[in-house]
């Protein structure tokens, strides 16, 4: 899967969910969406598990660092070192 349809895929994922919190809520790649006040502890947890499914990588226990999933940029950081690392 090439970059940009990781971003694509990623951007849906968060925006699905932040629609729960504010219908008008907006973002970019580079927004920290927690700091945003959009996201909880249970979305995030259902991140890691969307981003385990979505991109056939493990979530290790020293993965779950909210720098990780933060933005979509560093998503996109953190799922292409797990998969250099496989």
């Amino acid at each position: 899967m090439e970059h940009s349809e990781a971003a694509v895929l990623i951007r849906g994922f968060i925006g699905k969910h932040l629609v729960v919190f504010d219908d008008d809520a907006t973002f970019t790649d580079e927004d920290h969406i927690f700091q945003m006040g959009f996201v909880n502890s249970l979305f995030a947890m259902e991140m890691v598990g969307f981003v385990e499914r979505e991109f056939g990588i493990t979530v290790e226990g020293d993965d779950l660092d909210i720098a990780n999933f933060s933005s979509v940029r560093n998503i996109l950081r953190f799922v292409e070192q797990k998969r250099t690392v496989m």
